[in-house]
Order: structure tokens, then C-alpha cells, then sequence
């Protein structure tokens, strides 16, 4: 389906020069901020404790957090879950603190700031250092599987150029979501990383239809050049790209809008990733492809001569 159609190729690669250096710019900048500032990982990963408050009236967070703070909490992270009366609250775990007595003192944190809206415990977790590592290592190993798993896609199904653009420009999009994470010090907690891996997915996707459109035009197209086959490719896959992403981006966009606390930064990784993943498996993974030195040959098998018949 495509809601329209572009009869003249847009001349991408006459610009691949100057897209690639923008984005080696953003991604040295993205390291830059990983290196420095770290990422604000969330008590999934660092170990701490998980309150679910339920109040009979809409609570004051701010008083709220100022209050934790104020009773010794170090960074108490207090955000509605679900509406304006329920809290979700985050304590990272502390050196010398009792975690079997920390959810008693929330709760007095939280009874001193009104005593007339009672707080009710609905849920308490604790999360131990030792498993937040191992969700650390895990998720590193996911993304890790993920990465090996598109390069023997992409190389099996194309050729080694493509598998090696297209997982460079994967990689691109994933240091840019960590690096904007890393600047502004949003939280990265297992929705975020689950952000992180279907990002992946789906730029891979957007890469595999333009290659499929570049292999099919070498194919039937004779007398192009290799930038030219890829603007043809491009272009003519800009339809599906806006319908495809378009349509997904309304999605991620109600999540961001109305979803709450619980699926903000979720769909914050995932609206980066697809701006990002169309960017990257356009102007990155195509250009990339260019450079390595594909070409015609590639993709058409020699016709074998027919041996003559000994007499």
C-alpha cells in the first residue's frame, strides 16, 4: 500500500558525506555522555526497596519526596502509578540501613505529611545487589545475542556488506539512546533496556525492506550506478517508511502522553529509537553499503558455459 508515489529518485547519496558526519558527531557525543555521566540505573539494577501506596485523596508529591529527603531517604523516587492517588516510591538501597525496616520508615515518612489522607501499602518489594547484577549481565547478554543474531540474518539472507552496515547503523541507534539517557540522567530500568531491544528489531526491519528494494533494482535495472540503484531503492520505499512508522509513532505517543509514570521513559526510548532507526537505515546503513563496494556483480551469478562435447 502507499499513499504515494515519488516518480524522480531523490539524490541521497550525493549527501552520505555529510549525513554520516552528523551522525559520527551525535554518536561520539553519546559515548562522551556514557563515559562521564553514567547511566541513572534504576533499584531493578542497583538493588533497593518498591512501595505501592494506595491514598483516599490525591497526594502532594513534591511534599512528599521533600519529606523522604528530609527523613534521610538519599534520591527517593515518588511518581503516581495508574492515578493521581496511587505512588509508586523507589528507595535505592542504602550501606547501613535495615531493608526489613525501611518500608516502616516510608511509611512514616508519608503519614507525617498529611495525617489526614492515610497512606495504604499495597505493595513492597526488595530487590538484593546481587540480583540487580545479574539483571545487569543478563540484559547486557540479550542485547549482545541480539547483535550476533542480525549480523548471521543479514549476512545469510544478503551479503557481508549489508550485514555489516546494517549492524553498524543498529549499534548507532542503541549508544545514541543510552547517551540521551546518560545526558539528561532519565532512569534506565528493564522497560527502558526492553525499549532498547525492539528498537533493534525494528531498525533491522526498515534496513532489510531498503536492502530488498537495492538487490531487486541490481537485478532489474541495468546501467545504474550503485548510488543510483540506492536513491532509487530509498525513494521508492519513503511511502511504506511514513505509513509503517507513522502508524507506530501514534502508538508510542499515547503511551508517552497517557501512559503514566510506569511507561514514560518506555515509550521515551522507543520515539528516540524510531527516529533514530529511520535516519540510521537510511542515511546510514545505505551509505555505509556504497562504501564497502557493492555492486551489480554481487547479486547476479555468472551464466555457466556449457561444456562442448568431446568427440
Amino acid at each position: 500500500m502507499e499513499f504515494f508515489r515519488i516518480k524522480k529518485d531523490i539524490p541521497f547519496m550525493r549527501h552520505a558525506l555529510v549525513f554520516n558526519i552528523i551522525s559520527l558527531i551525535t554518536f561520539i557525543l553519546a559515548v562522551v555522555f556514557l563515559v562521564t555521566k553514567g547511566l541513572h540505573l534504576s533499584i531493578e539494577f542497583t538493588g533497593g526497596t518498591l512501595l505501592e501506596v494506595a491514598y483516599t485523596e490525591a497526594p502532594d508529591v513534591e511534599k512528599i519526596r521533600n519529606r523522604m529527603i528530609q527523613d534521610g531517604f538519599a534520591d527517593p523516587q515518588v511518581q503516581n502509578f495508574g492515578s493521581s492517588r496511587d505512588l509508586l516510591i523507589r528507595v535505592p538501597l542504602a550501606k547501613d540501613s535495615d531493608t526489613a525496616k525501611v518500608s516502616d520508615q516510608v511509611m512514616a515518612s508519608l503519614r507525617a505529611v498529611d495525617s489526614a489522607n492515610e497512606p495504604h501499602l499495597k505493595r513492597n518489594e526488595f530487590v538484593g545487589p546481587q540480583v540487580g547484577k545479574e539483571l545487569a549481565s543478563d540484559g547486557a547478554m540479550a542485547l549482545l545475542l541480539v547483535v550476533i543474531g542480525i549480523v548471521i540474518y543479514l549476512a545469510i539472507r544478503f551479503e557481508w556488506r549489508f550485514a555489516v552496515s546494517a549492524i553498524i547503523a543498529n549499534l548507532h541507534d542503541v549508544v545514541i539512546i543510552l547517551g540521551f539517557f546518560a545526558f539528561f540522567q532519565w532512569e534506565f530500568s528493564l522497560p527502558v533496556l526492553a525499549a532498547v531491544l525492539a528498537v533493534l528489531g525494528y531498525s533491522v526491519n526498515e534496513s532489510v525492506v531498503v536492502f530488498d528494494r537495492v538487490r531487486e533494482t541490481f537485478k532489474k535495472k541495468r546501467g545504474l550506478t550503485t548510488p543510483q540503484v540506492l536513491n532509487h531503492a530509498i525513494t521508492s520505499t519513503i511511502s511504506r517508511t511514513i505509513i509503517t512508522h507513522g502508524c507506530t509513532q501514534l502508538m508510542v505517543t499515547s503511551m508517552l502522553i497517557f501512559g503514566g509514570a510506569a511507561l514514560h521513559y518506555f515509550a521515551l526510548a522507543l520515539t528516540i529509537g524510531i527516529c533514530f532507526g529511520i535516519y540510521s537505515s537510511v542515511l546510514v546503513a545505505s551509505p555505509l553499503v556504497m562504501w564497502l563496494g557493492v555492486s551489480r556483480e554481487h547479486f547476479i551469478k555468472p551464466k555457466k558455459e556449457k561444456e562442448e562435447a568431446v568427440v
